[in-house]
């Protein structure tokens, strides 16, 4: 009885609603069938229940948009209140089942977020979309309540997860060194300078071992990546020279010739004479003594300049300090000339005010900055309020007396 008494109430609303207008109508219906679904749909996407509860959220997503198309058409409004009441419990059981795939599958959603924040989608793609899968599976079966399942699914997602995070990262910063030593390889380089180039390979092994043992301290493993890309390009340089010359296309005599072309230029820049009759030691030397006077000298320029810089500093502290004392000397200076010319000013009032009356008339006299003029010649008779008018002249002394003291006071 109740129920019909209700399904009752409904249907009149809706005739209701419908008879004020169309469109009117419709927006006061969705407000009465949609507030809960709405509601359960924010919390649902809070929970993130389209990741973690993909199969409940589907479903009330379905049932929801269900229900906006029944009230769109114009259908029966029960099909849209039943739409709607299904879309909000799909919806609240995807966000409770979200709330506990967030916990239950912590360790393996902050190793994809690792690697995700890796490039591992772009740059580990395979290892990646097996991840993906796994935590997929891991979802899915936790979703349907097989805990066990679920987590040997979670265990293998986060290896593959962390896998494709250590590839990436590897990528990130070696991938220079491996094309270089790639391009070496194809070019033989190891066949004209294999010291070289096994130097360049070694350093990216230690690279390699580094980033394996620990994945988040990349300095060392950045440093030997530089090496390794200098010695590879060292290693290209040297193969060019050294297939000239087993080619002929360049002699030894020729190849010495060139090195010391450098030398004397350098040796141009710093004045010296590029003598290398016996080789390039003698120079050598010379060179060296030379830069190393100028590094001596810079090293003693800058510390000068520092030791210039720290004297400015204090000076204009000293400035600041000597600018704070005297202008407060000033400023009491200035305080004392007011204070000064107020006093001035007051006794010459006074004096104004006092030349105005006669002792019949009032008293003037001052206690401080304060004027006080009592009028004894301002009588009333026995028992009356009224003035007299022998008063008036005294009282027009009174109102210029308060023309020369604005603020003064009136007492009787």
């Amino acid at each position: 009885m109740v129920a019909k008494a209700g399904l009752l109430k409904l249907v009149t609303l809706t005739l209701l609603l419908m008879a004020a207008g169309g469109s009117h109508a419709q927006e006061e219906l969705r407000k009465t069938f949609f507030k809960e679904a709405d509601a359960a749909l924010a919390a649902a996407e809070t929970a993130n229940a389209k990741l973690l509860a993909p199969r409940n959220y589907e479903r009330g997503l379905k049932e929801y948009r269900d229900a906006e198309s029944a009230l769109q058409r114009g259908r029966n409004i029960e099909i849209v209140r039943s739409n709607a009441a299904d879309a909000t419990e799909y919806l609240r059981v995807a966000a409770e089942k979200a709330e506990l795939a967030a916990t239950a599958l912590a360790q393996v959603m902050k190793s994809r977020q690792d690697a995700a924040n890796a490039r591992a989608p772009e740059l580990s793609a395979e290892i990646w979309q097996k991840a993906q899968r796994k935590f997929a599976d891991a979802i899915r079966l936790l979703e349907r309540g097989d805990l066990k399942g679920s987590k040997r699914d979670e265990i293998e997602a986060t290896s593959l997860y962390r896998d494709a995070e250590l590839v990436a990262i590897k990528a990130q910063y070696l991938s220079e060194t491996r094309r270089l030593l790639a391009d070496a390889d194809r070019a033989r380089v190891g066949r004209y300078a294999p010291i070289t180039l096994g130097k360049a390979k070694q350093l990216l092994a230690d690279a390699e071992r580094e980033l394996s043992e620990n994945r988040y301290d990349t300095d060392l493993p950045r440093s030997l990546a530089q090496q390794a890309n200098y010695e590879a390009k060292h290693a290209i340089y040297l193969s060019e020279i050294v297939r000239k010359v087993r080619d002929k296309k360049l002699t030894a005599e020729q190849l010495v010739l060139q090195w010391e072309q450098p030398l004397q230029a350098i040796a141009g820049v710093a004045d010296a004479v590029p003598n290398m009759e016996q080789g390039p030691d003698q120079l050598t030397e010379e060179l060296v003594a030379f830069f190393e006077a100028q590094r001596n000298q810079l090293q003693s320029l800058e510390q000068e300049k520092a030791e210039n810089e720290l004297r400015i500093a204090d000076m204009e502290e000293e400035l600041r300090a000597l600018d704070e004392r005297l202008g407060g000397a000033t400023a009491e200076r200035a305080a004392l000339i007011q204070r000064l010319e107020a006093q001035a000013r007051v006794k010459q009032q006074f004096e104004q005010v006092e030349k105005m009356f006669t002792a019949d008339e009032a008293r003037v006299f001052r206690e401080g900055d304060t004027i006080i003029m009592r009028l004894v010649g301002l009588n009333f008779d026995s028992g009356e309020a009224q003035l007299k008018s022998t008063n008036f002249d005294l009282l027009a002394k009174v109102e210029k007396a308060i023309d020369v003291f604005p603020r003064s006071e009136r007492n009787t």
